[in-house]
């Protein structure tokens, strides 16, 4: 498995309730940045966190918290959210995790980058912290299938795939159109739910086996290379899964 950096993690609140719930992360997340409104400021002084003065308004400050850190948990309404990060947003490869905690720590919404930025993750782990809920929408997750755009990643594959196929692949996993699912080699332990693997995904060994005109997708967990006509055949329809090779 591919060793990865712990997450740098922004707590961003605005408001006096905000603040107050800021500290608590904290004190569970001590690695977490803090940046509260200098008005506030005093609600966060006994935390073993940096805490960050800033002023308003808010969204002067969004840039630099949007690429610097991996999540962003922010203690303010949903809908202030949307408009504070919305100028930001590039693709779902390079966007940080954004979670929203509302004002009464009910609930914990990852709104953006769930999957590949691990926001839903995450919020499972703050609404912990915090006795909250966690309200994940995601359709992979919902559905209880295969959530394509991660898959292996807890066992370090890395995953390659052209132009639209990763929305378009996990748009057939959700409508539960037919799925190749191709492992000649690597970690068999992918599915970790409790439920049985979906039954529109169909296991093969090798891809020579599989007939492509039924399936509308294709998910190759594997060492080869990849043929360009391969590629070029199956546009959109294919994800490649590259698990660590062993040393010989």
């Amino acid at each position: 498995m591919t060793e990865q950096h712990p997450p740098k993690i922004a707590l961003i609140a605005i408001t006096k309730s905000g603040a107050v719930k800021a500290a608590k992360i904290g004190l569970a997340l001590p690695q977490a940045d803090i940046f509260v409104t200098q008005k506030f400021f005093e609600q966060v002084t006994d935390v073993p966190n940096k805490v960050t003065a800033i002023g308003l308004p808010a969204k002067d400050h969004i840039e630099p918290l949007f690429t610097g850190y991996d999540q962003l948990v922010f203690l303010v309404a949903l809908g202030g959210v949307v408009r504070l990060i919305a100028p930001h947003l590039k693709s779902k490869e390079t966007d940080p995790g954004v979670i929203v905690v509302d004002n009464a720590a009910q609930f914990v919404i990852p709104v953006l980058s769930g999957h590949i930025g691990g926001a839903n993750e995450f919020a499972i782990q703050l609404a912990e912290i915090l006795g909250a809920t966690p309200v994940v929408t995601t359709a992979a997750d919902v559905g209880n299938t295969v959530a394509v755009d991660i898959l292996g990643r807890e066992l370090g594959w890395k995953t390659e795939a052209r132009d639209k196929s990763l929305t378009r692949v996990a748009a057939m996993m959700v409508n539960e159109e037919p799925i190749a699912m191709v492992q000649e080699v690597g970690d068999r332990s992918w599915w970790t739910k409790p439920t049985p693997i979906p039954k529109n995904i169909h296991l093969f060994d090798h891809f020579a086996e599989v007939n492509l005109d039924k399936f509308a997708g294709v998910l190759w967990v594997t060492h080869q290379k990849i043929a360009e006509s391969v590629w070029l055949d199956l546009t959109d329809r294919l994800i490649v899964y590259r698990p660590i090779q062993e040393q010989q």
